[in-house]
């Protein structure tokens, strides 16, 4: 059987009923990385340290939020079925995470007066590191897993930790996490460029929204999930809905003359 075999124990050590768990500490380190690499960049868009710093809270919780709200919704019949597994149970969805995100970014940057489009070109970078390091913990968790194939690089959980569905247990699985990170390398790879060359707020962080709708999109058809509706996933009609909204807004800005743009054609 061809494939990647992946025996790695999702808890790193147990205490009572206290665990540390790969996936929990690569988050934290997803956070802290992505505050690294937020803080220099709003500091070029005039935006304080110590404003990004105590907005972290805000967006960590609002992200965790929408992330648990997502995943409850989209798995409703079981969730109707075990209420006490809305707070106690595992599983989060990332576009929730970035929907609560934005919500209580918003938030914050109304009560401290900060441009909000500055700092959310700013959040871009960091936001896609981010998330590829959450990835990782995702590929040890087993919790995002893919389609059977007979691919070389498929994924075989054989640890009995692994969160995917116990029938797919020792079988060839599409490495969903892993084609997620090779994309969002990539997003970020064209989001640095546009550093440079786009100055307008805005559209540094729509460009990341619709590269990463697109992907998400894509790469779904080979994930493992409900259908919600047209046979299409939760995700795919969330990245569907972001690439209509945000693409044409990114063009609208693009094509946009700001007022020193008009009085010099004047």
């Amino acid at each position: 059987m061809n494939g990647i075999v992946i025996d790695i124990d999702p808890v790193i050590l147990s205490l009572g009923h206290f665990q540390l768990r790969w996936y929990s500490l690569l988050v934290m380190l997803a956070i802290v990385a992505a505050v690294l690499i937020t803080v220099p960049r709003a500091r070029k868009k005039g935006i304080a340290t110590d404003q990004i710093y105590y907005g972290v809270p805000w967006v960590v919780f609002g992200g965790l939020v929408g992330a648990r709200l997502f995943y409850v919704i989209d798995h409703g019949e079981h969730f109707l079925a075990n209420p006490m597994q809305i707070i106690r149970g595992a599983g989060a969805a990332v576009y929730g995470a970035l929907a609560g995100g934005i919500v209580a970014s918003v938030v914050y940057a109304k009560i401290r007066h900060i441009p909000l489009g500055r700092a959310a070109d700013s959040l871009a970078p960091g936001v896609l590191v981010g998330q590829m390091i959450g990835r990782i913990g995702c590929i040890i968790n087993g919790d995002v897993w893919g389609r059977v194939t007979d691919l070389p690089w498929a994924f075989i959980y054989t640890h009995p930790g692994a969160m995917l569905p116990r029938e797919l247990l020792g079988q060839p699985t599409h490495p969903y996490p892993a084609y997620e990170i090779i994309w969002n390398g990539f997003v970020l790879l064209v989001i640095r460029q546009l550093e440079h060359r786009v100055k307008k707020d805005w559209i540094l962080f729509l460009s990341y929204l619709s590269l990463y709708s697109l992907g998400r999109f894509m790469l779904m058809f080979v994930r493992e999930q409900r259908t919600w509706v047209w046979g299409l996933q939760q995700t795919q009609v969330v990245a569907l809905v972001v690439l209509v909204v945000a693409v044409p807004a990114v063009i609208h800005l693009a094509r946009r003359k700001e007022p020193t743009e008009l009085a010099e054609s004047q």
